[in-house]
């Protein structure tokens, strides 16, 4: 607002007299302010308003007619410079503010009150606007401004005695949003179009529900469509491996014929080199012997020639002469006539048939076609996890100059005597460098060999490689399983006739066992035990799996563990002959039968005088409670005792065993806390029929409880060099059942 006010003065600059001053509206109430027009305009404007509010007709004010008022406020306006402030008076607009329309004058424009400074508004429509701009928003006083204001309007015949402003709103383009969704249609609709359009005999659902619908679609197709792009991949892939290894393939094959043609032209340019000498050496052989053969004849011919003349001459000769040279002629004639000349021709002129040899080419030939038999396959050793119980994946390579149109792979179990190949061998061909072998024994050696066999035959064995089956799944032993409130002492058996190299614990929580799957695993475990450790009041599905070079067996059976309390199993191994142990482990039962009377051998697991059992409580520290419900009648014992008690002895006869003895004789019931043959003297005046034991490591102590009654009995301070077991002794035929895996009852916590 102080931009727009400050910039308004100069719109009259240049036309403002030298009187004329400027004072801020901020800083001055309307009374300060200098009066901005003179008296007589000012009344001037107020006789007009007069004139409107007494309905007189305009232009009638005091006898001045419109054109007259028109003329005055046209000479007011040049007079302060305000002729252009209507092309100016956009300048002074907010364009943050609210946009107003008005379409007429309020009725305080006519009576010169100035309204409250919230209900004036600079964004004025058409003509009002130009008015207000003339006003200049706060020069002289309120009266002076409305005056002129008014003025100017009644001048321009825009003066009405009603007002009217309203806001123009936004127009709402949006529709109501849809709510549910047509089946039908496939389509969100909303709630009334169900009701009365189209949609109405239509099933709908919640848009909620149609968006998870949806979404769910929408994961399946997407799971589909990543699993069509895994296969496509792994397909186009294999169409890459398929189009190397032809264009491989083919490569090789025009080197081969490359190689091969090259080499037939060697070999007959020099067949046509051989050929060529022998030619010129034959005509250069015929053409001497003729040669000489014709110098010959010549040489002959000459002679009879010479002969017949000289016959001629000696004929016309006297018969002196001619008997004189007669008788040398003759001579000479009869050595010309012996010597024998050769008129046969020594050389032919026929040209011989020269056969030419060429099955050196056409094997050369021949062998362009011939591809090379291959060399002998590559195995590789065997790959982690590459097996299961009863199948291996075996691989292998071959040399990239070669090529295969099928592998023979060959296999037999390896023995620790003779790993020959004498046995019975078992054959498959495949088309791949690799090939799954089923039907196999588990955690058991093979022998694997390869060949590689194309047109030309079948190329030499690789080398063996020895591949491995997977184990058969470990068998937990749940009758031994021992547990505590803070772990778990898990057994099994191998399951394996050969050795493995570790086993693995998997744990899995017993509430959720799907959707959290295994949470926790246990590597690397050697023997066929591990102590696992849990957390308190909870139950866990664990199942074990055996690992060999093959890979991991599947998992075993699993069992329930549960860490309320501790629990444990008697020892049957521990167990006199005279006892019995129920299937379940928790019960020991000395029958009436007679016992017999062959004294025992000695031994250092069983007991032989003591008719007692032991039972396998977990080797962790802590806190362990179990209790042992008895008879009142019944002659028993009940503690715990070091694993290396004496079985000869009775229990607590010896510093390696504390226990609680009743017995009971005449009706009378005698109870014994006994450790290395002494006991306190204690009486019990309620015979327990439930006995509570706490065992503390940490405390070093040992509790017996009533447990009916809460009741203390009494407390040995042991000293626990190592971990002890529980122990029960029957005097008498009856029977002891033990209770174990419960929690720990509130009156046994203070001990």
């Amino acid at each position: 607002m102080e931009e727009e006010m400050g910039e308004t003065p100069g719109l009259g600059k240049s036309a403002a007299p030298k009187d004329f001053h400027f004072y801020h509206m901020d800083l001055y109430d309307s009374e300060d302010r200098l009066p901005i027009f003179p008296e007589e305009n000012t009344r001037m404007g107020r006789e007009a308003v007069q004139a409107e509010m007494t309905n007189e007709p305009r232009g009638a004010v005091k006898g001045k007619t419109q054109r007259d008022l028109e003329e005055e406020v046209d000479e007011l306006v040049h007079l302060y410079g305000l002729e252009d402030d209507h092309e100016l008076g956009d300048e002074f607009i907010d364009e943050t503010m609210p946009r107003i329309e008005v379409s007429e004058y309020p009725p305080y424009m006519m009576t010169g009150i100035e309204p409250a400074k919230e209900q004036r508004d600079w964004r004025l429509s058409g003509e009002a606007a130009k008015a207000e701009d003339l006003g200049f928003g706060g020069w002289g006083s309120a009266g002076q401004c409305q005056d002129l204001r008014e003025a100017y309007r009644y001048t321009h015949g825009r003066a009405s005695e009603e007002y009217e402003c309203y806001v123009i709103p936004e127009e709402e383009d949006e529709e109501e949003a849809a709510d549910v969704f047509c089946v039908t249609c496939k389509t969100p609709i909303r709630t009334l179009e169900k009701a009365f359009d189209e949609h109405k005999e239509h099933e709908v659902m919640p848009l909620n529900k149609a968006l998870e619908s949806a979404k769910d679609e929408i994961h399946k197709n997407m799971f589909k469509l990543e699993k069509q792009i895994i296969e496509m991949e792994n397909f186009a892939s294999h169409l890459e491996e398929v189009f190397i290894t032809v264009e491989e393939n083919f490569g090789r094959q025009e080197k081969n014929f490359e190689s091969h043609y090259n080499e037939i032209l060697e070999t007959l340019a020099q067949k046509y080199e051989e050929k060529i000498q022998a030619l010129g050496e034959k005509k250069k052989e015929k053409l001497e012997a003729l040669y000489g053969q014709l110098v010959t004849c010549g040489e002959n011919l000459d002679t009879c020639k010479e002969l017949m003349e000289t016959i001629e001459e000696m004929c016309h000769e006297e018969k002196v002469d001619f008997i004189k040279d007669a008788v040398a002629m003759a001579d000479r004639l009869g050595k010309f006539l012996k010597t024998k000349t050769d008129v046969e021709i020594s050389a032919q002129p026929d040209f011989e048939d020269q056969t030419l040899d060429f099955s050196d080419v056409e094997q050369l030939m021949g062998s362009i076609n011939t591809i090379p038999a291959p060399s002998a396959p590559v195995i590789n050793p065997q790959s982690p996890n590459s097996a299961t119980g009863s199948s291996v994946r075996v691989c292998w390579s071959i040399y990239s100059d070669d090529t295969v149109e099928s592998y023979q792979l060959s296999y037999q179990p390896v023995r620790d005597s003779s790993p020959g190949r004498d046995r019975a061998e078992f054959t498959m061909t495949v088309k791949e460098t690799y090939c799954s072998v089923t039907n196999l024994v588990p955690n058991t050696q093979y022998e694997f060999w390869v060949t590689a066999q194309n047109r030309a035959g079948l190329s030499p064995a690789s080398e063996c490689a020895v591949y491995m089956t997977a184990p058969s799944p470990p068998i937990i032993k749940s009758k031994e399983i021992r547990s505590c409130e803070e772990a778990a002492l898990i057994c099994w058996e191998s399951g394996n006739l050969n050795p493995v190299d570790s086993y693995t614990v998997e744990l899995t929580p017993a509430e959720t066992p799907e959707a959290s799957g295994v949470t926790e695993s246990v590597v690397g475990i050697p023997t066929c035990e591990c102590l696992v450790q849990l957390q308190p009041r909870q139950s866990y599905v664990i199942s074990v799996r055996a690992l060999n070079v093959g890979g991991p067996s599947a998992r075993s059976e699993p069992v329930t563990v549960y860490t309320t309390g501790s629990y444990f199993p008697l020892n049957e191994h521990t167990c006199h002959p005279w006892l019995t142990v129920s299937e379940d482990g928790l019960t020991v039962v000395r029958s009436t039968r007679k016992a017999p009377t062959k004294e025992l051998l000695p031994s250092d697991t069983r007991f032989s005088r003591c008719v007692a059992v032991m039972g396998n409580l977990i080797p962790v520290q802590g806190r362990h409670y179990w209790e042992v419900e008895v008879d009142e009648c019944l002659d028993y014992t009940v503690g715990v005792a070091f694993d290396d008690v004496p079985k000869q002895e009775d229990l607590g006869a010896n510093r390696l065993s504390w226990c609680m003895r009743h017995t009971f004789a005449s009706a009378r019931h005698k109870y014994e806390f006994l450790h290395n043959k002494t006991t306190p003297d204690i009486r019990i005046t309620v015979s327990p029929r439930k006995i509570g034991i706490l065992l503390d490591y940490e405390n070093s102590k040992l509790s017996f409880f009533n447990v009916d009654i809460s009741q203390h009995l009494y407390t040995f301070s042991c000293q626990l060099r190592q971990f002890v077991h529980p122990c029960f002794s029957l005097e008498k035929p009856g029977c002891l059942k033990i209770h174990n895996g419960i929690s720990m009852p509130k009156h046994v916590t203070f001990y």
